[in-house]
C-alpha cells in the first residue's frame, strides 16, 4: 500500500489547508505539460490520488484505518521509505547501502 502522505510529503496529522498547499506545489511542478522529465507523468499522477484521498475528510478517515492496521513486515524498511520520500522531495537523493 502506497503512503499518500510520503508521496505529499506531509505528516499525518497535516491540515486540509497543508495538505492543499503541498498538492499545489507538486503539482505544478510534476504537471507533464511543464514537466517533461521520464516518470513525471506517473509522479503526478501519484500526488494526485493521493491528493483526493487525503483532501477529503470521509476517504481520508479510511484510508488512515486501512494504513494504520496493515501488518508492517519490515518496520526498517518502511523507516528508511519514509526518510528516502523526505530527503527526496527536498531535493536529495539518497543511496540504499546493501548489507
Amino acid at each position: 500500500m502506497e503512503n499518500f502522505y510520503n508521496i505529499l510529503g506531509v505528516a499525518p496529522n497535516a491540515s486540509t489547508d497543508e495538505i492543499k498547499k503541498r498538492y499545489r506545489s507538486l503539482a505544478m511542478r510534476f504537471h507533464p505539460d511543464r514537466n517533461s522529465d521520464a516518470g513525471a507523468d506517473v509522479r503526478f499522477n501519484a500526488i494526485q490520488q493521493a491528493y483526493e484521498v487525503l483532501a477529503d475528510a470521509r476517504r481520508r478517515a479510511e484510508y488512515d484505518q486501512k494504513f494504520n492496521d496493515r501488518i508492517v513486515l519490515d518496520a526498517d524498511a518502511e523507516a528508511y521509505e519514509l526518510w528516502r520520500s523526505l530527503f527526496k522531495f527536498n531535493g536529495v537523493e539518497l543511496q540504499h547501502d546493501e548489507q
